[in-house]
């Protein structure tokens, strides 16, 4: 656990247990805290593969479901026009909007970015 992503373990172990230094404690004794992590803590999320929690994810797809019966009851629905997007789609990357994540060195780059986009400057 700790080669796949130290830092997620220290910050489970921290929240969890308390514990700042894992270095501090015997290898028989982290290998048993690890195990007793719950299933969505960072680490153990990082080593499956999920980007999201399980139940983040069930609650999404029950929301998803609810806005498409809801959806389908209006005249768009009918039509087969305007479906709302899917939110759980959107958690895993696959929506329509999920295009890759952009990020900025200072403020100045995001401002002189946001301005590109909107057309507004603001002033400070």
């Amino acid at each position: 656990m700790i080669a796949a992503n130290e830092d997620a373990l220290v910050c489970d172990f921290a929240e969890t247990y308390g514990i700042l230094d894992y270095r501090a404690l015997p290898a028989a004794l982290l290998a048993t805290l690890a195990v007793g992590l719950r299933d969505d803590s960072r680490i153990k999320m990082h080593l499956s593969g999920m980007r999201v929690a399980t139940d983040t994810l069930l609650l999404s797809a029950a929301v998803d479901r609810l806005s498409f019966l809801a959806w389908a009851q209006t005249k768009d629905g009918q039509a087969g026009r305007k479906r709302p997007a899917s939110i759980l789609s959107a958690m895993m990357g696959q929506g329509r909007n999920c295009g890759p994540v952009q990020s900025f060195k200072n403020a100045e780059d995001f401002k002189a970015e946001w301005e590109r986009i909107t057309g507004v400057k603001h002033g400070y």
